[in-house]
């Protein structure tokens, strides 16, 4: 038995799904099935219990999950630990993200990374907000970037920065020279947004419904390239993150206004299973993006 075989037990445990398992491993599910196999049959007892309806573990493979992870942590600390001693950075990090920032704000800091130590890949997942906390949590991903951080008592999170809010809208919605607006100049307009339960539509939200401006909401998108392109068409105007429509506003395919009532800004966050061993390139990685 070796300590990869439990290493892929609480893979499996943590997402419930051996195909899941077998894309974190680079095996196949059929090589899943047969390690667990091995398992079971060198602790001479059930792991797994047999059914097509859920993932369920028995008592003993609960227990076996249990130790099993204290004994990857330890592992993983020792392994870290020595990298530390040997000043060596290599490895995988795997990291989630949400959309704005893996498309627009991540490149040039994964860029940096690189350049500083080539030995280590970083795999990128692009997800919506509540599937970069599963990532996380189900230990698919190291690392998750999202922005507003929900306090969750199985996660660390640690500000990374703040982006600036700016109100977008067509070209031709604007007279040359304006530069600033305030956010009841808005009141009433069609108005395109990220959906409900995206954190930046809730911040949004937040802000319109403190001064009191109601618009229309025509649209709503799961990510920001979507709605850019229906402001591009005048559908509406929108909110969006500053960094996220730097290229539009310079091809003048969009146009950005300052907003005059104040600064508001989407904060952002690298978070991790408060459990997690981060190895000297996830730590010195996530040093990279609080410096931002």
């Amino acid at each position: 038995m070796q300590i990869e075989s439990l290493k892929l037990f609480c893979d499996l445990s943590e997402t419930e799904s051996f195909t899941k398992a077998a894309q974190l491993n680079q095996i196949t599910q059929s090589a899943v099935s047969q390690q667990v196999g091995s398992l079971e049959r060198h602790f001479k007892t059930l792991l797994i219990e047999r059914s097509k309806k859920r993932f369920r573990l028995t008592q003993e493979g609960q227990m076996l999950y249990e130790y099993s992870k204290q004994i990857i942590q330890t592992y993983d600390s020792l392994n870290n630990r020595l990298q530390e001693i040997k000043e060596i950075v290599s490895g995988t990090i795997r990291l989630s993200t949400i959309y704005s920032v893996g498309l627009h704000e991540l490149p040039p800091y994964i860029k940096a990374f690189l350049k500083q130590h080539p030995t280590v890949n970083v795999h990128v997942e692009y997800r919506r907000s509540n599937q970069v906390y599963e990532d996380v949590l189900g230990n698919i991903v190291d690392l998750g970037l999202v922005a507003y951080p929900s306090k969750e008592i199985r996660i660390a999170a640690e500000s990374i920065c703040n982006d600036r809010l700016v109100l977008i809208c067509h070209p031709s919605r604007v007279k040359r020279g304006k530069e600033s607006l305030f956010l009841r100049e808005i009141h009433g307009e069609r108005f395109i947004g990220f959906e409900p339960d995206i954190p930046t539509r809730k911040g949004v939200d937040r802000i319109l419904k403190e001064h009191e401006v109601e618009v229309s909401v025509v649209m709503e998108f799961d990510n920001i390239e979507t709605v850019k392109r229906a402001v591009e068409i005048d559908a509406g105007v929108s909110i969006v993150p500053q960094s996220t429509v730097a290229q539009e506003v310079a091809m003048k395919s969009l146009v950005q206004l300052e907003i005059s009532d104040g600064t508001f800004y989407r904060p952002l966050a690298v978070i991790y299973r408060k459990n997690k061993v981060l190895s000297p390139a996830m730590k010195l990685f996530v040093e990279i993006l609080k410096s931002v």
